[in-house]
């Protein structure tokens, strides 16, 4: 466990830091290059939904922007992290040979 102070550390900073980068993206008027696109083509006025996200728009539903934007970090890191810690203990062997 030792190991992995630093790299846990590091994934904590940037799920705090990721409400200030949703505040800074609202502020230069930042969007998603496809939905310019999909806006420039028309194609928005012809979309259906296909489902729901469990944390639509980077957010959690019912809490305000910031504290929604940082836990929908921490779960989305969370999740990511248990699958990829998974997936290697699968794919390690402990046979040396």
């Amino acid at each position: 466990m030792e190991g992995y102070r630093r790299p846990l550390a590091a994934l904590l900073v940037l799920a705090v830091l990721a409400p200030v980068f949703g505040w800074a993206a609202g502020q230069v008027g930042y969007a998603e290059p496809l939905e310019n696109a999909a806006e420039a083509t028309g194609a928005t006025d012809d979309a259906e939904a296909v489902g729901t996200a469990p944390l639509p728009d980077y957010g959690v539903p019912g809490l305000g922007s910031a504290t929604g934007t940082f836990v929908s970090a921490v779960v989305g890191t969370a999740l990511t992290l248990l699958v990829a810690v998974g997936l290697g203990r699968l794919l390690t062997t402990d046979d040396p040979s």
